[in-house]
């Protein structure tokens, strides 16, 4: 049987010992406490040692109990010093009591009868007693266990409870319970008849340093052997966030895609850009504050430059190109200079498309949106979305259901999805994606199609764009394996460590 340097060691010890604390086959054995600890639990793995380990409860003296024992009781310091003047007031015990020790010390003087407490021209006055003079020549069960403390430093719960009840010390803060493994190491028959048969001490070595080869001393030297099967600490390394490191990984595929990424700095957004720039009318029921949120103050923002609003306000009221109406009423620049919390992302799309874009080019978002929702399983009220656009010439339809189907299958890892029509005032064709979930069912990610022409040539943009807005929090359960959509940004330490690694 192979036994490392540390398990000869210490059977070597244990045969001699028999039966020892582990503490002093520590002290035996000269080796430091991992070392001995790891030589145990592989003689005890392989049937040479045994380890027996008990709990037992404590009580330990703390930093207040050791300040006590230097220089006293509060209640006896004050005893002492009635003693000494017979009478005193509150400022006299001021002179050996802190304020936090003055107030709950008066009660005790009265309640053992060491000094009569009343007032005297208005003044709180404590006079020594007969009982209180007799009281400095006894020792008290709590001065006895203070003393028994400070010795020991430790002390078993029962023999601090034959003394007075271990509540009192926990409730004056002198001492503090706390649970203590007793361990015992013993050896057994079969490692008692291999440490007798002669065991060889070599040195060990863990690694082959270039001076063992040259000396040849690596001839006079046990390796250690290390096995790699055997059971360990699990450890938990920093690493990101789950989600977030999801969200990296989506950004960092759409660049390599040749996707450019458009951002901005603030959460708040004007109505113009989340709304009115997109063909949504000042009259559509998503407005209402029932379905976004709005900012009490500031209320309001400012608009783009005075061409761009007179393009989106006549598209608004008579359709601005060839073919289209419009949505027939009056358009209100005060309405939409109100501020929000971003209801969707596609309102970055929207202020890209107006300063101007690479034709043909792709480019996505990543951002944080908010709605009045109902918190559940698949719902959030502050969220994420991937908003993205293509423009070119020669897009299609086709060619978003293509995008859209590849963002289930290869980022989300989704089996199944399925495309169902859908309205939306900014696009036309327009659709709503959804993918199968085994805990969830079907669950809907996002809605895409062709943005209309009242909002891409308002915005300056004469050829075809196709768009998409993805609940990308949707997608991140798929990807990350969970039912519960809360858990993206959870606390639950079990989760965060075990979450599975995306891709």
């Amino acid at each position: 049987m192979e036994l490392s340097y540390q398990e000869k060691v210490t059977l070597i010890k244990l045969r001699e010992l028999k039966k020892v604390s582990f503490d002093k086959l520590v002290k035996e054995t000269g080796l430091d406490q991992v070392a001995v600890m790891r030589a145990i639990l592989w003689l005890q793995s392989k049937r040479l040692a045994k380890l027996h380990e008990k709990q037992k409860r404590i009580v330990k003296i703390t930093e207040l109990g050791e300040k006590y024992a230097k220089i006293g009781l509060p209640e006896r310091r004050a005893l002492e010093l009635l003693v000494e003047k017979g009478k005193v007031t509150l400022e006299d015990l001021r002179e050996v009591l802190s304020e936090d020790e003055l107030r709950p010390i008066i009660g005790i003087l009265r309640k053992e009868g060491w000094a009569t407490v009343r007032k005297e021209d208005g003044v709180l006055t404590l006079e020594l007693t007969e009982k209180g003079k007799d009281a400095l020549t006894k020792e008290r069960p709590i001065d006895i266990a203070l003393k028994v403390l400070a010795e020991k430093r430790e002390v078993e719960v029962k023999e601090i409870e034959n003394l007075l009840p271990l509540k009192e010390l926990k409730t004056r803060k002198i001492g503090e319970e706390d649970a203590k493994a007793e361990r015992e190491v013993e050896i057994t028959d079969e490692g008692l008849k291999i440490a007798s048969e002669g065991l060889e001490l070599k040195e060990e070595v863990s690694i082959l340093t270039p001076e063992l080869i040259k000396s040849g001393g690596w001839r006079n030297v046990e390796f250690k052997r290390f096995n790699i099967h055997a059971p360990v600490k699990r450890l938990y390394p920093g690493k990101k966030q789950p989600y977030r490191t999801f969200l990296d990984k989506i950004r960092r595929k759409l660049i390599e895609m040749g996707f450019i990424e458009m951002t901005v700095e603030s959460l708040i957004e004007t109505q113009f850009w989340n709304f009115d720039a997109l063909f949504q009318p000042q009259n559509h029921p998503a407005r209402d504050w029932t379905d976004t949120y709005q900012l009490k103050y500031p209320k309001y923002g400012s608009l783009p430059d005075e061409t761009l609003v007179e393009r989106i306000k006549a598209s608004h009221e008579h359709g601005w190109i060839t073919g289209s109406k419009g949505w027939g009423y009056k358009w209100d620049p005060r309405t939409a200079m109100l501020l929000m919390p971003r209801a969707h992302a596609t309102a970055l799309s929207a202020r890209q498309l107006g300063k101007g874009v690479q034709i043909p080019g792709k480019y996505f978002a990543i951002q944080r949106v908010f709605r009045p929702d109902v918190l559940d399983r698949t719902h959030l009220i502050e969220f994420n979305q991937v908003d993205g656009f293509v423009v070119g010439e020669t897009l299609t339809f086709k060619h978003l259901l293509g995008i859209l189907k590849r963002f289930a299958v290869e980022i989300a890892g989704a089996k199944k999805v399925k495309f169902l029509p859908d309205y939306y005032p900014f696009t036309e064709p327009s659709v709503q994606m959804s993918a199968y979930h085994e805990e969830l069912g079907w669950v809907e990610f996002g809605g895409a199609g062709v943005f209309r022409e009242e909002m891409t040539k308002a915005l300056g943009i004469d050829v075809p764009a196709i768009a998409w807005g993805i609940g990308i929090d949707r997608l991140a359960m798929f990807k990350l394996g969970i039912d519960d959509i809360r858990y993206l940004f959870s606390y639950d330490l079990k989760w965060l460590r075990e979450a599975k690694l995306v891709w």
